[in-house]
């Protein structure tokens, strides 16, 4: 009788750890189907906010031109201004700032957000 306990009690030992590997493995394959979902829905939300911030960006310069063009009594001079002055800023950005600069930002933003929306820690 001791032995038929014993198998029992392994048999049900052995049930449990497969139940809780096949429970672990689902919660594991919810949290990636969850990340997936935001990172699709990030991905969505990015594109859409460059392409209406191009957009705004665009037609913004090309109002500016037009005004200037207008207020010099110019056909050019208006979008030349404008376009010096990308120039300038891009040179700036090549020549002036280091990398080290967005990093920094990139650093200050991303801090620790694994173990932020990391679920589990919670839990211990």
């Amino acid at each position: 009788m001791n032995d038929n306990g014993t198998r029992e009690k392994s048999t049900n030992l052995i049930e449990n750890l497969m139940g809780y590997i096949d429970t672990r493995i689902d919660i594991i394959r919810l949290e990636i189907q969850e990340k997936m979902k935001a990172a699709m829905v990030g991905a969505i939300h990015g594109v859409l906010l460059g392409f209406f911030g191009l957009m705004s960006f665009l037609f913004v310069s090309i109002f500016l031109g037009l005004l200037l063009n207008h207020l010099l009594d110019s056909s050019f001079w208006g979008f030349g201004i404008i376009a010096l002055f990308y120039v300038v800023v891009l040179v700036i950005l090549l020549v002036g700032l280091d990398k080290k600069v967005f990093q920094g930002m990139a650093d200050k933003a991303l801090d620790n957000t694994i173990y932020k929306t990391d679920k589990r820690e919670n839990q211990i």
